[in-house]
């Protein structure tokens, strides 16, 4: 199982670039759902600092980004 340290280095590292496009695949697997919500949290304070990034998360976890997003689309 994944630590929330580890998920948040993950991010840091992501954003360490300033990416315009910055691509998330599962980034709150393998997390609790308090945890997953701080990743996700985070995911969305980070897009909100740069207004020309373009965020994009991929997840099974709809819950932990419940009321983060700006769009979601589901495939099925």
């Amino acid at each position: 199982m994944r630590t929330i340290s580890a998920a948040r280095v993950a991010v840091a590292r992501a954003l360490a670039q300033s990416p315009r496009l910055l691509l998330c695949d599962e980034p709150t697997a393998g997390l609790d759902a308090d945890a997953a919500r701080t990743i996700a949290q985070l995911l969305r304070q980070a897009h909100d600092q740069d207004l020309e990034r373009t965020t994009l998360v991929i997840t099974h976890d709809l819950e932990a980004f419940d009321g983060l997003t700006d769009g979601v689309l589901v495939l099925d």
